[in-house]
């Protein structure tokens, strides 16, 4: 369970407060095409969006919380499959083949069934329209996951499956120089792959080298490792946060509402993924009214030291969190 990204306090512009409201009243992004999850609670999730005294935007409950209670599910914004994983897992929830029901394409992916082809139909068309051997090549050469999600999120763009500016609201990361430099070749490939399929240049004018670099700061700290577990709630309620090593990832995903989540070295609150990308938020103690909401973005079981060095060295923040304080 790890959440990639940083809080880091900041003024709202106008567009933000209006996801702000809309984030504190409704629940997370769920695709009209999706099916009913019968573990999900109805209605708008017990939550609310506001600022927070020392750490910027923050998830806060709005009523009593039970120990090991699900507190809300979210679908992805955008998802992708590790390159490893590609062969293995549901193109579209990233959910695990068995081979009944697979639907396998040409390009040698394949989705877990008619629903997740149907979803994705748009922007799946529009992505095998395009020679993206050599971004991915770029991607598998260097170690590189999330320029995956940004070629993803513009094949949705050019679908309409979602707006230009849909992870606008989300905090961007810090990029030092070196990494500009990488982005501006990753950014080229991508732009070059576009044109080379023919597509009209007003169909592809957001996808300018600003954009690129907005899009991938915001999922560079926003994404989520998505480790799948397949068992069931109760047998995870004793589990610490996993290590940013496990083997379980099967891919990345980027999400609104979990997104807000600030970090704490001993969180109230865990997100799991049981069977696909979507994310289950459940209460790991009780929670009062009005009180925040924290996971923990990395391995709870690390010693102090380490576990600050980590953050600062991955997410850019000294922890100060009462477990940090106190010098376990």
């Amino acid at each position: 369970m790890l959440a990639s990204r940083v809080r880091r306090a900041c003024s709202l512009r106008s567009v933000e407060m209006l996801h702000l409201r809309r984030l504190s009243t409704v629940n997370d992004r769920t695709p009209p095409s999706a099916a009913p999850d019968a573990s999900s609670p109805a209605g708008p999730p017990p939550v609310r969006v506001a600022i927070t005294e020392t750490a910027g935007r923050g998830v806060f409950t709005t009523r009593s919380i039970g120990s090991g209670e699900l507190i809300h599910s979210a679908e992805p914004v955008v998802c992708h499959p590790s390159v490893d994983d590609l062969p293995a897992v549901c193109y579209s929830c990233l959910k695990a083949l068995d081979g009944s029901e697979d639907r396998r394409t040409a390009a040698g992916v394949a989705f877990c069934g008619e629903r997740c082809m149907g979803r994705s139909k748009g922007s799946f068309e529009v992505e095998m329209g395009i020679d993206f051997s050599a971004y991915h090549d770029y991607c598998r050469s260097h170690g590189l996951k999330y320029p995956l999600l940004v070629k993803r999120l513009a094949c949705m763009v050019l679908a309409g499956e979602t707006r230009v500016e849909c992870l606008d609201v989300l905090q961007p990361a810090y990029l030092p120089m070196g990494m500009i430099v990488q982005i501006e070749e990753e950014f080229a490939l991508l732009k070059r792959a576009f044109k080379a399929a023919g597509l009209m240049d007003e169909r592809i004018a957001f996808l300018t080298k600003n954009w690129y670099t907005g899009i991938l700061s915001r999922i560079r700290i926003n994404a989520f490792r998505v480790e799948i577990i397949g068992r069931s709630y109760e047998s995870l309620l004793s589990m610490a946060a996993a290590s940013v090593e496990a083997e379980t990832a099967v891919g990345n995903a980027v999400y609104m509402l979990p997104s807000f989540y600030n970090h704490d070295c001993d969180p109230n609150t865990h997100i799991i993924w049981l069977e696909s990308a979507v994310a289950r938020l459940k209460a790991l103690r009780e929670i009062q009214p009005g009180e925040e909401l924290r996971i923990c973005y990395i391995d709870a079981s690390l010693g102090r030291d380490a576990r600050r060095a980590l953050l600062y060295q991955g997410f850019g923040f000294q922890c100060n969190c009462p477990r940090c304080l106190s010098g376990d």
